[in-house]
C-alpha cells in the first residue's frame, strides 16, 4: 500500500510538471514554443525576467525553488535576453553543500560567465576547495567549470591540483583533468608546458576514454611539432587496429561503427605523422586497408571514417594500392545520388590528382554531372576541381564555365575568388595573345571593381612589352587587335573604374600606331569617357594623359591636328577642377600644344612606355651649381633633422594625434611653453621694461659648432623672443615638478639619417607552374547513353595532350616576363650612391647672423638649367639670376610680414635658384635689423596677433608658410 501511495505522488508530480519542475515552468516553455513570432517571444521573456527578479529580490526563497528560478534565467539568457541581475545568485549556489544545488550553480555559471567577467574571482576559490573533494561528482563539476572560467591569469592558481587528479581512481576525473589541461595549453602553453609529458602517460590509461579525450591535445602538440612523436606512430597504429577489430566495449559503438571518433582522430594524427616519411608510412598501409575492406557505406559515420582514411593516404607517403583503394572509394561517392557524398568524393579527388592525375580521367563523367547539378555547393566545390585540374589543353573551356559562372552569381566574396582564378589561369596557360586579352576584357568587365589594382597594371605592361618574341608583328597584332576590341567595349554602360583605366591608358598609347583610326576619333571616344564618369578623379586622369599623348605623337610626326569642341570644354574643366592633379594635366596639355616638334619629342618620346627610367635621387647634376653657390657665399643647405626650433608639418600631425587621444583628466602639472628663436632685437633700441622685467642681452653669433646654439635653456629661448626675463629668485614652487621651473639645459635634438632604400618594384606577374604532360587513353562507352554534348565536355576538360603547340604560347609568356623581373630586381637591388657635398673651409655664414656681411653678388659662372633652354624656344629661354645684393630697409621689419607672400625686396622675381632668393630675403632682414630694432610694446602686440591666427613665428625660417605649401 505504501508503495502504491509513493507511485501515485511521482505521478502527480510528473502530471504538474515532472523532474520535479513547477507547472509555471513547463507553462513558460510551452507558451515559448506556441509564439508566433518574435516580438510575441519578446514580450514573454520580458514578463517572466520582470517575474524572476521579484522572486529572486525575496530572502526567504526556497534553496530547491531557487534552483528552478536559475533554470528559468538559463532559459531566458539561453534565448538571448539580459539575465544579469541573477549571476550573482548563481556565484553563491556554487557554495552550497547539497550537489545538485552546487551542479546547478556551476551549470549556471558556466552559461552566465566567462573569463574576462568580474564575477568569475568570486567562483576561484570555490573550484580550488571543490577540487580536493571526496565526492568525484564535485570534483566533475568543478572541473568542468575551469575549462569554461579559468583564464591565463588564474591557471597557476589550479593547475597542481589539475595535475594531481590525473592520477584519480575514477576515470570520469582523469577524462576532465586531460580535458582541462588541454584547455589550460589552448590558452597558455607556457603555463602547462612542463606538463605535457602526462599526455603520453594518459595514452596508455587503462579506460578508453581517458585514452580518447588525450587524443585531442596530441593532435595539436604534433600539429606544432612533429618530429617529436615520430616515436608514437606504432602506438598510434596500433590503438586504431585495436578499435578497428572491436576490442572495446560496445558502449563507444555509434550506429554499429566502433568508436568512430576516436578512428577519426588517429587517422588525423597519422596524416600529419606520415607526411614526407616513407618509413613512418610503412607501418600505417596495413590497418590503412583493413578499415577500406571493413568500411560500411550505409551510414554517415562510416562514410565519414573512409574520407578521413582518404584525406590520410593523400597526405602519407605514395602507396599504388592504396592510391586504388582510395580511387575507388571516391568512385562509390561520386556516383551517389546523395549531395553530400557527391561534395566528399569531389573533394577526395582533389586530393588525389595532386598524387596521380590519371585518377580524374575515370571520373569525368561524374564531374561534369556536379557541374551541372543545381546545388550550388557543389557546384563550387566542382570548379575548385577544376581549377586543380587545368593544363594548356583545356584551359579555354574551363575559364570560359568560370566566367559564365561568375557572371550569374551576386556573392561579392566568391566573385572575387572566381575572377582572380580566373585571371591567374590565363595568365599561366593562355593558348594564345588574342585569346587572353578577350579573357581579361570579360573579367574586367563583369568584375573590375573586384580585381586587384595589380592586374590591370600587369595587363597593361604586357600589352607594351609583349610577349617576349622577337617578332614585333606579333607584338603590334596584339595592341591593335586590344584597341579594336577596347573601341567596341567603350561605349557600354557602367564600365568598371579599373577597366576604363586600362581602355584609357591602351588608347593614348596606340590608338593611333597602326594608322587605322584618326587621332580625332581616338579624341572624341578618350573625350565621352570624360564625360560620362564627373564623378571619378582617376578616369578622367587617364583620359586627359592619353588625349595629351595623342596630340604630342602626332606633333611628333609633323601633323597638324584641331582641337575638337568638346575637348577644349574638358580642358577647360578641369583647370578649373577642385582637384591639382587633374588641373596639372589640363595645363601640361595645354603648354604641350604650344612646343614645336623637336621639344615634344623629347619631352614625350614615342613608344617609351618600357624604357625604365633612372631617378638620381642625390641632385647629383647640381653638384657643381652647388659648390659655385658655396664659394660665392651662399649659406649651405641645413638638413631638417638638425634644424633647431622649426615647426614642420610632421609636428603638427604629431600634435593633433597626441590632442585626439587625450581626452581624459590631467593631474599632473602644466608644462613649461615651448622655446621659440629669438627675434632679431637690438638692446640698444629697446624700450624700458617693466619693474619686474629686467633686460637679457641679445644673443650672440651662431658658432662653427650648432650644438652650442642648441643647448642654451628654455628660458633662456623665451626671453629671447622678447629681450626680457621674468624675475623668479626667491619665488616658491607651490605647483608641479621638483624640477619645473629649474634651469636645465635643453637636451640637443637628435638628427635621424633618412635612409633612401631601393624601392622594391612589384611584379605582378606569377610565375607558370609545372604543366604535367600526361596522356589519357580514350574510354569505352558505357553501357548507358550519355549525351553528345557531355562527351564533348568531358572530351575538351580531359582529353589527351596532344595538341602541344600550345605550350609554346605559354613558354613565351614566361620569357616576357623574365626580363621585366629581371629590370625591376636590379633597379631595386642596385641603389644610387650618395654623394657628398664638399664644404669649403671657411665657415659659412649663418642665416641668423644679424651683422652686417657682404653677399657677393657675382652671378654663378655654370647655369645646370641652361640644357632645357632649347626645349622652350627662345622667347622663354633666358633665365635671369638676381647679382644684385639685397639693400638694407629704411623702414623697421614688421613681425607679419615674415607671412605674407610679397616677394622681399632684393629677390629677383626670375630668379632660378632658391638658395639665393633665401639668402637675400634674410640678408634685407638682417640689415634693417641692424638699422632699426622694434619697440618691446610693437613685438608683443605681434606676437599675440600671431598666435591668435595659430601660427607660432619663428626666426630659423621666415619663410614657414612657404616652406610648407612647396
Amino acid at each position: 500500500m505504501e508503495q502504491l501511495r509513493t507511485i501515485g505522488r511521482e505521478l502527480a508530480m510528473g502530471s504538474q510538471g515532472g523532474w520535479g519542475q513547477s507547472k509555471e515552468f513547463l507553462d513558460l516553455v510551452k507558451s515559448i514554443g506556441e509564439a508566433r513570432s518574435k516580438a510575441e517571444e519578446d514580450r514573454i521573456i520580458a514578463r517572466e525576467l520582470e517575474h524572476l527578479k521579484r522572486r529572486l529580490a525575496d530572502p526567504d526563497v526556497p534553496r530547491r525553488k531557487m534552483k528552478e528560478l536559475l533554470l528559468r534565467l538559463v532559459y531566458a539568457e539561453m534565448l538571448g535576453h539580459d539575465a544579469s541581475f541573477g549571476h550573482i545568485h548563481a556565484v553563491k549556489m556554487t557554495h552550497d553543500e547539497s550537489l545538485p544545488l552546487k551542479r546547478t550553480g556551476y551549470l549556471a555559471v558556466a552559461l552566465f560567465l566567462d573569463e574576462r567577467h568580474d564575477l568569475v574571482i568570486l567562483v576561484v576559490n570555490t573550484i580550488q576547495k571543490d577540487l580536493r573533494s571526496d565526492n568525484y561528482l564535485v570534483v566533475c563539476a568543478a572541473l568542468t567549470a575551469a575549462c569554461r572560467l579559468i583564464g591565463e591569469e588564474a591557471i597557476p592558481a589550479v593547475l597542481p591540483q589539475v595535475a594531481e587528479l590525473l592520477a584519480h581512481p575514477k576515470e570520469a576525473v582523469r577524462k576532465k583533468a586531460v580535458m582541462a589541461l588541454h584547455r589550460f595549453y589552448q590558452r597558455s602553453p607556457s603555463s602547462v608546458s612542463h606538463l605535457v609529458s602526462n599526455f603520453r602517460k594518459r595514452l596508455c590509461d587503462n579506460d578508453p576514454g581517458v585514452m580518447g579525450a588525450t587524443l585531442c591535445p596530441l593532435y595539436d602538440l604534433i600539429l606544432e611539432e612533429p618530429n617529436s612523436y615520430k616515436d608514437l606512430v606504432v602506438s598510434f597504429v596500433n590503438i586504431l587496429k585495436q578499435v578497428a577489430e572491436r576490442r572495446l566495449p560496445t558502449s563507444y559503438d555509434y550506429h554499429q561503427m566502433p568508436a568512430p571518433f576516436i578512428q577519426i582522430k588517429l587517422l588525423k594524427i597519422l596524416a600529419v605523422l606520415g607526411s614526407g616519411d616513407k618509413q613512418a608510412s610503412g607501418h600505417m598501409y596495413t590497418v590503412l586497408g583493413d578499415i577500406f575492406r571493413k568500411g560500411d557505406t550505409a551510414s554517415n559515420i562510416g562514410n565519414a571514417i573512409l574520407y578521413e582514411c582518404i584525406c590520410c593516404i593523400s597526405s602519407i607517403f605514395p602507396n599504388p594500392k592504396m592510391l586504388e583503394a582510395a580511387a575507388e572509394t571516391t568512385s562509390k561517392f561520386l556516383k551517389s545520388d546523395s549531395h553530400n557524398l557527391k561534395y566528399m568524393g569531389i573533394d577526395a579527388l582533389g586530393r588525389l590528382i595532386k598524387i596521380n592525375p590519371d585518377i580524374a580521367e575515370e571520373h569525368q563523367l561524374a564531374v561534369i554531372d556536379c557541374l551541372e547539378d543545381p546545388d550550388d555547393t557543389l557546384k563550387r566545390k566542382t570548379f575548385e576541381l577544376l581549377y586543380k585540374m587545368t593544363k594548356s589543353t583545356n584551359v579555354e573551356v574551363i575559364v570560359d564555365r568560370m566566367i559564365e559562372y561568375m557572371i550569374n552569381i551576386t556573392d561579392h566574396h566568391y566573385k572575387t575568388e572566381i575572377a582572380s582564378r580566373c585571371v591567374e589561369l590565363a595568365e599561366q596557360f593562355a593558348p594564345s595573345n588574342q585569346w587572353f586579352i578577350q579573357t581579361m576584357n570579360k573579367v574586367f568587365e563583369h568584375a573590375g571593381d573586384l580585381v586587384n589594382i595589380r592586374v590591370a597594371h600587369n595587363l597593361m605592361r604586357l600589352i607594351a612589352e609583349g610577349f617576349g618574341e622577337e617578332d614585333e608583328g606579333a607584338d603590334s597584332q596584339l595592341r591593335s587587335s586590344a584597341v579594336d576590341s577596347y573601341l567596341r567595349i567603350v561605349g557600354e554602360p557602367k564600365l568598371p573604374s579599373s577597366f576604363l583605366q586600362i581602355i584609357c591608358w591602351v588608347l593614348g598609347e596606340y590608338g593611333t600606331a597602326d594608322g587605322k583610326y584618326s587621332a580625332s576619333y581616338i579624341i572624341g571616344k578618350l573625350c565621352d569617357v570624360a564625360e560620362a564618369h564627373l564623378t571619378d578623379d582617376t578616369v578622367k586622369a587617364y583620359a586627359i594623359s592619353a588625349i595629351l599623348k595623342i596630340f604630342a605623337f602626332e606633333i611628333a610626326l609633323g601633323r597638324k591636328i584641331d582641337m575638337l569642341p568638346e575637348c577644349q570644354t574638358l580642358v577647360d574643366e578641369l583647370s578649373a577642377s577642385h582637384s591639382t592633379d587633374l588641373q596639372q594635366r589640363a595645363y601640361e596639355l595645354q603648354a604641350l600644344l604650344g612646343l614645336d616638334k623637336h621639344a615634344v619629342e623629347s619631352v614625350m618620346p614615342t613608344d617609351a612606355s618600357c624604357e625604365d627610367i633612372e631617378v638620381d635621387r642625390n641632385l647629383s647634376f647640381l653638384n657643381s651649381y652647388v659648390q659655385q653657390a658655396l664659394e660665392n657665399g651662399a649659406a649651405p643647405y641645413i638638413p631638417e633633422s638638425e634644424r633647431s626650433g622649426v615647426i614642420t608639418v610632421g609636428s603638427y600631425r604629431s600634435q593633433e594625434q597626441q590632442e585626439a587621444s587625450a581626452h581624459t583628466l590631467r593631474f599632473e602639472a602644466y608644462e613649461m611653453p615651448k622655446p621659440s628663436l629669438a627675434l632679431a632685437t637690438s638692446q640698444a633700441n629697446m624700450s624700458t621694461p617693466p619693474t619686474d622685467l629686467v633686460p637679457v642681452p641679445e644673443p650672440g653669433y651662431y658658432k662653427e659648432d650648432h650644438q652650442t646654439s642648441r643647448s642654451q635653456t628654455s628660458g633662456d629661448a623665451i626671453s629671447g623672443e622678447f629681450g626680457v626675463k621674468l624675475r623668479l629668485d626667491g619665488v616658491q614652487k607651490k605647483w608641479g615638478r621638483p624640477t619645473y621651473s629649474s634651469s636645465t639645459p635643453s637636451s640637443s635634438a637628435s638628427s635621424q639619417q633618412a635612409t633612401n632604400g631601393g624601392s622594391h618594384s612589384d611584379v605582378g606577374g606569377s610565375t607558370s607552374s609545372q604543366v604535367r604532360d600526361s596522356s589519357y587513353g580514350s574510354k569505352r562507352q558505357q553501357s548507358t547513353e550519355i549525351s553528345a554534348e557531355k562527351q564533348r565536355l568531358a572530351a575538351s576538360l580531359f582529353g589527351s595532350a596532344a595538341a602541344k603547340a600550345d605550350r609554346k604560347a605559354q613558354a613565351s609568356r614566361k620569357t616576357a616576363k623574365e626580363p621585366s623581373m629581371e629590370k625591376a630586381t636590379a633597379s631595386s637591388a642596385a641603389p644610387q650612391p650618395i654623394k657628398e657635398q664638399v664644404i669649403p673651409a671657411a665657415p659659412p655664414p649663418d642665416l641668423l647672423d644679424l651683422g652686417d656681411e657682404p653677399v657677393s653678388s657675382n652671378p654663378p659662372s655654370a647655369d645646370p638649367f641652361s640644357q632645357l633652354e632649347g626645349l622652350l624656344g627662345p622667347a622663354s629661354a633666358t633665365p635671369v639670376v638676381s647679382g644684385t645684393p639685397a639693400t638694407s630697409s629704411s623702414k623697421a621689419p614688421d613681425l607679419m610680414s615674415i607671412f605674407s607672400d610679397d616677394v622681399p625686396t632684393g629677390a629677383t622675381s626670375g630668379s632660378t635658384d632658391p638658395t639665393l632668393g633665401d639668402v637675400n630675403l634674410m640678408n634685407s632682414h638682417k640689415g634693417a635689423a641692424a638699422k632699426k630694432g622694434p619697440s618691446l610694446q610693437d613685438a608683443l602686440q605681434k606676437d599675440a596677433t600671431a598666435r591668435q591666427v595659430g601660427v607660432t613665428p619663428t626666426g630659423n625660417n621666415p619663410n614657414l608658410f612657404k616652406d610648407l605649401l612647396g
